[in-house]
């Protein structure tokens, strides 16, 4: 049904909107969308059910924002991305309770940071191997802070020159990263089944908001592409580490 456990017809009405909104904000800003709709279902859902079905979600969202530019996908850096996602998640399943989130947050946050207002990186870094290790740590990551698409998107912004290819190619590599993700899940018990009619719906929405984005996307320069992109990603960094903080200082108070 669409209507899953523990919400009412308007809170979940109110859930699609949003998916439409996040989805529109990915698809013509390069990133953020992922970010905010996990903070908005963390408003609403169980923490058991948040990760699982924001996954769930972001698979699909993340797939037709792929298939409306799949014209535009950098295949290359794929075939290097497509092995670290399954190291990382194969990784991150063996600690997938026990693990901290809030290192993971300082890790991205600093290294978001670095990406977007650092030095430029040498072109080593920016190849197969570097992406290979960028995929590895983020779907590492990915299965305890939920969104890590912020990381994901500041390495692919260094490899592109062009606002379609950054988006193209950052949708694709999140479902290559969301995929594994949700199996991991699955077998660790979560029952979809009981949240796939409001994925699916949210699923629906988010389409809508990715058709209206990529058209939004074509009335943007590069360079400004690329400035808005830095500032939500920015945005986004503080955020991890705010949160980071927060938990690291609240479990020194709470000892």
């Amino acid at each position: 049904m669409i209507i899953p456990p523990g919400l009412d017809l308007a809170t979940t009405l109110g859930l699609l909107a949003c998916s439409a909104l996040t989805s529109l904000l990915t698809a013509s800003l390069g990133a953020g969308g992922g970010v905010l709709l996990l903070l908005l279902l963390a408003l609403f859902l169980p923490p058991a059910v948040i990760i699982p079905a924001h996954g769930l979600i972001q698979l699909g969202s993340n797939g037709g924002r792929a298939a409306l530019t799949w014209r535009h996908i950098d295949w290359r850096l794929m075939r290097a991305f497509a092995p670290g996602v399954v190291l990382g998640v194969a990784a991150g399943a063996l600690l997938l309770v026990t693990f901290p989130a809030a290192v993971w947050q300082l890790a991205i946050g600093f290294f978001v940071l670095y990406l977007c207002w650092g030095p430029p990186q040498p072109r080593a870094a920016l190849g197969g191997a570097g992406l290979f290790i960028a995929a590895t740590l983020s779907s590492f990551a990915s299965l305890f802070v939920g969104a890590t698409g912020p990381l994901v998107a500041a390495f692919i912004k260094q490899t592109q020159t062009d606002r379609f290819r950054t988006v193209a190619t950052f949708a694709f590599a999140m479902v290559l990263q969301h995929a594994p993700k949700l199996l991991v899940f699955g077998v660790a018990g979560f029952v979809f089944r009981d949240w796939l009619g409001f994925a699916i719906a949210m699923i629906g929405a988010g389409f809508v908001g990715t058709w209206c984005g990529v058209r939004l996307l074509g009335t943007v320069s590069d360079q400004r592409f690329t400035r808005l992109l830095n500032i939500v990603l920015t945005v986004l960094a503080l955020r991890l580490l705010w949160l980071a903080a927060v938990s690291l200082l609240g479990d020194g108070v709470t000892r």
